[in-house]
């Protein structure tokens, strides 16, 4: 088990950010998870049943049993409506992150405010940088990605399958944010 745990509830704002319970799986189902507009440009296949959203709580729970970080699901402060999902893979001293959002949610800032959440959680546990891909014609994301400080690392041509558009490679952008090393306001001993 990782010695640097993520938070299990995170507030923002407007947001509360917690880990994915068995009981989420309708909600993940019915508010993204199945929406083919939602899924077009997500690395993970739509969800055809609720088996699916149930298989990806309980990959959430192995990933936060053994990371100490993982998915959250993403809900305004006051409400237990299920906007959402962003999280963390943790990778050694990085981690990569992302974001999903219902459609009745996108064009309000909840990536943005969410991402912004991932970028604090990853600081706090002292990664060295956070990692996202997107692809090249997620204009939407790519704008969240560089609004929040990431930067296109690169471009790795026909090397990214997007399951719900073909089984054939594409193009994925590699966006990069780096943490600035922490500096001790102690005095040297």
């Amino acid at each position: 088990m990782s010695t640097r745990c993520a938070p299990d509830v995170i507030h923002t704002a407007r947001l509360r950010l917690r880990r994915p319970r068995t009981s989420d799986a309708q909600a993940i189902f019915d508010r993204y998870a199945s929406d083919p507009a939602v899924t077009h440009f997500m690395s993970f296949r739509r969800h055809t049943s609720i088996a699916d959203s149930t298989m990806f709580i309980d990959f959430s729970k192995v990933e936060w049993a053994s990371n100490g970080c993982g998915a959250y699901l993403v809900f305004p402060r006051e409400s237990d409506t299920l906007l959402g999902a962003t999280g963390m893979s943790l990778q050694g001293d990085d981690a990569e992150t992302g974001y999903v959002f219902a459609r009745d949610a996108w064009g309000f800032g909840y990536a943005t405010e969410s991402l912004q959440a991932m970028m604090d959680v990853g600081r706090a546990m002292g990664l060295h940088a956070l990692h996202a891909h997107c692809h090249p014609d997620h204009h939407a994301s790519m704008h969240v990605l560089e609004k929040c400080g990431f930067t296109l690392d690169y471009r790795a041509r026909a090397s990214h399958v997007f399951p719900n558009q073909s089984q054939v490679k594409q193009d994925v952008l590699s966006y990069l944010f780096t943490f600035e090393p922490q500096t001790s306001s102690l005095p040297p001993g």
